[in-house]
């Protein structure tokens, strides 16, 4: 008997770092020991009282039911809060909050709830490939714009807006921006909410990195003045709080936009573990302090970094932000492809291609900063060898 897959999935393959972990743990079970600067997972924990909360909750007998699909009151609470400590920016959490299993997780519910065959989806080219995944599977027309080192990779609002822009129903945004960690400026968001006003287009922004080595205070498109009535916002407590594993994400801005993600959220899953949720709550209250010592940690690892590119031959572009560091691969390779293979080969060290996240990044590599020193400092000494 033959089972074919739906013709949904025709366009959209296994994910990058889901194969390409699987072909490192199987060098690793060879032997070959390879020290991954690959994916953006980070390694340090979280501050000792989330996971108190965490384990205090979970020692409740009640604690283990199903949960609202909205979340709880209080993690919707402490996600506006949130949002007027850090961007200045006011929510409702009753009706412009929605909790999530991850804001990956969001980005599929979202393309589900507003997109279909007829649409089309604007998407960054380099971007996040979960970008281009979602928009196919929903069956809508992908149209990349640009971003190049030339225009600081920011979009060319003025040449989208000649474009054709029949049938574009949303347009995808990311900033601090991966994967070459450009922040976006307040005059620039202004630019895109005004963009999207006058072409009737849903801007999502995916917010996830602001608080990673990010010199100014991070930046929320809905504190653009008029961004709450076409955008919705993506942010995430993986990279920040560093709680990847623990899936911890939410969707903020229009209120009746969410009303609808809520809708098909609730038909996907039973809510989020009310351990989880709590301590969510007591991961949004931490202070400055907190940031701080944690970008301490990745300001030391990001010279190692820089210096294990440098003697690639790589060259990074000053200012980037987030948990990763964006190169461009000397002409010594034919592109980041290459110098990736022949680095993992050579020196047993895995660094991401730049082509992986769209045509754009072919010329590039970029190397994650979740390692301790002490890795990177081997990392630095095997391609330097």
């Amino acid at each position: 008997m033959t089972i074919t897959t739906a013709s949904r999935l025709a366009h959209t393959g296994e994910y990058y770092f889901s194969r390409k972990l699987r072909e490192l743990a199987a060098l690793n079970a060879a032997g070959a020991n390879i020290i991954s600067l690959g994916i953006g997972s980070p390694d340090l924990p979280p501050h000792p009282s989330v996971v108190a909360a965490l384990a205090a909750t979970a020692g409740q007998p009640t604690a283990h039911g199903y949960q609202s699909y909205q979340g709880t009151p209080a993690l919707r609470q402490a996600i506006a809060g949130f949002y007027q400590r850090h961007y200045g920016v006011a929510l409702d959490p009753a009706s412009q909050v929605l909790p999530l299993l991850g804001s990956k997780e969001g980005l599929m519910h979202v393309g589900m709830t507003f997109l279909e065959a007829g649409d089309a989806v604007l998407i960054p080219n380099p971007g996040y490939p979960t970008y281009r995944a979602v928009a196919e599977i929903c069956g809508a027309e992908v149209r990349e714009y640009g971003l190049t080192a030339a225009s600081g990779w920011l979009p060319d609002l003025d040449a989208l807006a000649k474009s054709d822009l029949r049938g574009v129903k949303m347009m995808l945004v990311n900033y601090p921006h991966m994967p070459t960690g450009t922040p976006a400026s307040p005059e620039f968001l202004r630019q895109l909410v005004g963009f999207a006003r006058a072409h009737g287009i849903m801007l999502v922004h995916d917010n996830p990195y602001g608080f990673v080595l990010n010199e100014t205070p991070p930046t929320s498109l809905l504190a653009i003045p008029g961004a709450q009535e076409v955008a919705l916002e993506l942010n995430s407590l993986s990279k920040s709080h560093n709680l990847a594993g623990w899936r911890v994400g939410m969707l903020v801005g229009r209120a009746d936009w969410i009303t609808e993600v809520l809708r098909f959220k609730s038909n996907m899953d039973s809510g989020m573990f009310l351990g989880i949720q709590q301590a969510a709550v007591t991961a949004l209250a931490l202070g400055a302090d907190w940031f701080a010592e944690l970008n301490a940690t990745y300001r030391a690892r990001r010279a190692l970094v820089h210096e294990l590119l440098a003697s690639l031959g790589c060259a990074a572009a000053p200012g980037q932000t987030g948990l990763f560091i964006w190169a461009a691969v000397p002409p010594t390779y034919a592109d980041g492809y290459a110098l990736s293979d022949a680095v993992l080969a050579e020196a047993r060290v895995f660094l991401t291609p730049g082509g992986i996240f769209g045509s754009n990044g072919n010329g590039y590599i970029r190397a994650s900063l979740c390692q301790p020193e002490s890795v990177l400092r081997e990392a630095l000494s095997r391609v330097s060898a």
